[in-house]
């Protein structure tokens, strides 16, 4: 493959991604639970509901789907929304008293809504990519599956690509059917709280 310039901030992407999207909120989800602090629990479980399209974004990308462009960046937006979004939580948190776990928490939120709000914008630039059937076989498109296929030949290494990509279509339609009972039902029942009454 012809080299790319942005090669190398394709690969910080992936692995700035494995940081602040899988193991420091992992580590944190841990800590909370075993610190018994149910607000960051609660707010970092509505995290993994949403930044499971990360995942799901991942193994679309891994069979080299043109969705997985516009799902990666779709899965930017959400992300940080979905740290922010709720009232109530945002208050408990606010008022806890302050502590390490507390600290850092909100260190890691203010980190990952910059991290992926540069990132969103750093990926429109390639929203091409994922409405060009040409646009796709370009080395400007391709260098994004090369993490993916990484990823792949750790995980999966034995497991045909298009049963990973059919995995990844799967998991799309399901996010999508939740994501649209959440805006059309919960939301308007529920508003900006997150602990129903």
């Amino acid at each position: 493959m012809k080299e790319v310039w942005f090669r190398w901030l394709v690969w910080l992407d992936f692995r700035l991604a494995l940081l602040f999207a899988l193991i420091v909120p992992l580590v944190l989800f841990i800590w909370a639970f075993v610190q018994k602090s149910q607000t960051i629990q609660h707010l970092l479980g509505i995290y993994w509901r949403v930044g499971s399209l990360l995942l799901i974004t991942l193994y679309l990308a891994i069979a080299q789907y043109p969705i997985s462009f516009v799902s990666g960046l779709i899965a930017r937006i959400l992300i940080p929304l979905s740290l922010w979004f709720w009232v109530d939580l945002n208050d408990e948190i606010e008022y806890q008293p302050n502590n390490l776990l507390k600290l850092i928490f909100t260190s890691w939120r203010w980190a990952t809504t910059v991290y992926f709000g540069l990132g969103a914008i750093a990926s429109v630039p390639f929203l091409g990519c994922g409405f060009s059937d040409s646009a796709i076989k370009s080395n400007y498109c391709q260098v994004w599956f090369e993490a993916p296929l990484f990823f792949k030949g750790i995980f999966h290494a034995n497991t045909k690509t298009p049963f990973l990509g059919v995995l990844g279509i799967l998991g799309l339609i399901i996010y999508v059917l939740f994501l649209g009972y959440f805006v059309l039902v919960k939301l308007g029942k529920q508003g900006r709280i997150a602990v129903e009454q």
